[in-house]
């Protein structure tokens, strides 16, 4: 078995022009590397979401993707508040995002849900005050 391919990509906190830039080249490399497009389009809409998520609620952090020939795996990594609740934070509409973050569009509680209903696995590990690490795999 060979090494798998790595991207990675530092998330700017705060920075909603920026926020999806990384989920965007991973598309591209994944298009490049001819992969389906139904594994392309759930890498994206789960990288983007966790994206989103950092920049909302954790300062940014990092994204790194794992290609290999079994899956793509993506390890999103943030030192960000934490997670108090996960199972409250997986239902679909929960949100902490101010009302500010709301007028601009984001944060209407949708994005740990479609990051786990587009994967075939998701684990979250969180530690409030300390940070949360999220690993999603997309089955090739």
């Amino acid at each position: 078995m060979s090494d798998p391919l790595v991207f990675h990509f530092d998330v700017d906190g705060e920075n909603f022009t920026s926020a999806g830039q990384a989920s965007a080249q991973v598309k591209k490399n994944l298009r490049q590397l001819g992969l389906s497009t139904d594994v392309i389009r759930r890498v994206s809409i789960a990288m983007y979401e966790g994206e989103i998520n950092m920049v909302i609620h954790a300062d940014g952090g990092t994204a790194d993707v794992y290609v290999t020939e079994e899956c793509v795996e993506i390890v999103l990594k943030d030192t960000g508040p934490g997670i108090p609740n996960v199972e409250q934070a997986m239902q679909e509409g929960f949100s902490t995002a101010t009302d500010s973050i709301r007028s601009l569009g984001f944060g209407a509680g949708m994005g740990l849900p479609n990051m786990k209903r587009y994967t075939d696995s998701m684990e979250i590990d969180t530690e409030v005050g300390v940070g949360t690490t999220i690993t999603m795999r997309v089955n090739l």
